[in-house]
């Protein structure tokens, strides 16, 4: 099949290396697409490969002919990417979130319906053993019918400083944490439970983060872009001179598009929270407590499943706490979505443990595979090139499951907004959001 990439930043690279890699035999890359000609140059060099290149899908939808496109632009692009693609006759694959609002979600819906084409919104959590684990404990009804869920998710002054200093740090670009990192995890409890989103009430706030918060802490006379050297390292300030992928990527193709990778998480422009909790209730009666931080000193995430028989709890950390010794984080800011991956690949810990009523706690072993993800993302890609096929745990996922997680994310940002708690139907996504028989 012949294949697109659209959007050459830093997820792009495990997509690219698959379609001239481990998935050459079923994917030929025949194009790209970035607004930006230097990344374009960086990853065409990086895979040794002579492709045609275009500023925009359009232009490459106009002057080839593909089977499939792969988006990995930001977030606010999904949707007129995925409706131009599918438009021109060609099935899509795109990172999470499959957009960050209502409005581009019916859109992409009604030309789904228009077209007949398809749209694959990539989980590779679910692929993770550890998430796996718990989906098979749920499913094979060791706890019983679920009754509730509560699910810790803490990002570390490391990864998730990032997301204040890129563009996701705009409500308006990425729909806030609640749509662009929680999509992950409210796709994992719909898939865990197999229970459909009904009803969302939500809070959250900028509380850490931001030139608020900077002056109000006395972080002022915050020192300049690009002026920090290792020896006087400010923690929450970025330099991608140290790190050869962000360099190659964004540092040295700035004057390109103008955009800046390492803004500083204390200066203004912020628009998302960075510490929110949502109620979700579900289709079965039952109910989710969800928390986000985005400013812990460690990073992972704890998640409890009780039943009518029992209870699950998966306790995981990905990198334990970001010291610093004489300035210096131990865990670099600077680290790429690459070497972030690659240490949730390798968790300091990982806990599952299953307490049936008036029995012993049982720990259930996880079985984890090389690479990123415990070998979650090979599986993933193998999924979405090959095709997915003999899975008990249905870990690939389609168009609706992209809605069912965006759909609490935008809910939530909705009720953050107004107050009030938000019917998921009452947005209209225009979806059917049941789960297949």
């Amino acid at each position: 099949m012949r294949y697109a990439i659209v959007g050459l930043g830093s997820r792009a690279q495990m997509y690219l290396d698959a379609c001239v890699g481990a998935h050459r035999d079923v994917a030929e890359l025949v194009a790209v697409a970035d607004v930006n000609r230097g990344r374009i140059g960086h990853h065409l060099r990086r895979i040794g490969a002579d492709l045609p290149a275009y500023a925009s899908v359009e232009e490459l939808l106009a002057a080839q002919t593909v089977d499939r496109v792969i988006v990995t632009t930001p977030d606010y692009t999904h949707a007129s990417i995925v409706i131009a693609a599918l438009e021109a006759g060609a099935d899509v694959i795109v990172e999470k979130p499959l957009t960050i609002d209502a409005d581009s979600c019916r859109d992409i819906a009604a030309t789904i319906e228009k077209t007949g084409k398809s749209v694959t919104v990539t989980f590779n959590y679910r692929y993770s053993p550890r998430n796996s684990a718990l989906r098979e404990v749920i499913a094979a009804g060791q706890i019983g019918k679920v009754t509730s869920v509560h699910f810790e998710w803490v990002l570390d002054t490391a990864h998730g400083a990032d997301y204040y200093r890129r563009w996701h740090r705009e409500k308006a670009k990425s729909g806030g944490l609640l749509v662009h990192k929680a999509s992950h995890h409210f796709d994992l409890v719909n898939w865990w439970i197999h229970d459909i989103p009904t009803r969302v009430y939500a809070s959250g706030g900028l509380r850490f983060y931001g030139s608020e918060n900077a002056s109000a802490r006395g972080l002022v006379d915050r020192p300049p872009r690009g002026s920090i050297d290792v020896a006087s390292r400010d923690p929450f300030m970025l330099d991608m001179r140290e790190n050869p992928t962000l360099k190659a990527l964004y540092l040295d193709n700035e004057s390109y598009d103008g955009y800046l990778r390492d803004q500083d998480v204390f200066a203004p422009g912020i628009t998302i929270e960075d510490n929110m909790s949502v109620i979700v209730d579900y289709a079965s009666g039952a109910t989710m407590s969800y928390s986000l931080n985005s400013h812990s000193p460690w990073e992972g995430y704890v998640v409890s499943v009780n039943g009518t028989e029992g209870r699950a709890e998966l306790t995981v950390v990905e990198r334990g706490a970001v010291l610093a010794d004489s300035g210096r984080p131990v865990v670099d800011p600077s680290a790429s979505p690459e070497m972030v991956a690659a240490t949730e690949s390798r968790p300091q810990s990982e806990k599952l443990v299953v307490q049936r009523h008036w029995q012993a706690a049982q720990e259930v072993p996880i079985t984890g595979g090389d690479g990123a993800h415990g070998g979650g993302d090979a599986k993933l890609l193998r999924d979405v090139f090959v095709g997915a096929s003999g899975d008990p745990l249905s870990r690939a996922s389609d168009y609706r499951d992209g809605v069912r997680s965006i759909a609490v994310g935008i809910a939530a940002n909705t009720s953050i907004a107004t107050g009030h708690p938000i019917t998921i139907a009452d947005l209209d996504l225009r979806t059917d959001l049941s789960w297949p028989t």
